[in-house]
């Protein structure tokens, strides 16, 4: 599942529009925390980010 941060002001340049994948856990859960942050990779960096800021994208 591919997922797509919008970001907000706050948000630096480079990775607003950025195409990532979650990180997942042993039984296949996504890695979110009770603060509502997420670990997501583009490939080569992972990143914490706000999850309410990610966008599903979606299937053609």
């Amino acid at each position: 599942m591919r997922y797509t941060y919008i970001g907000d002001r706050f948000t630096a340049p480079e990775i607003k529009r950025m195409q990532c994948d979650p990180v997942r856990r042993e039984d296949g859960k996504c890695r979110r925390s009770r603060m509502g942050t997420m670990l997501v990779t583009d490939g080569s960096k992972n990143y914490i980010i706000i999850a309410r800021l990610l966008r599903i994208n979606k299937k053609h």
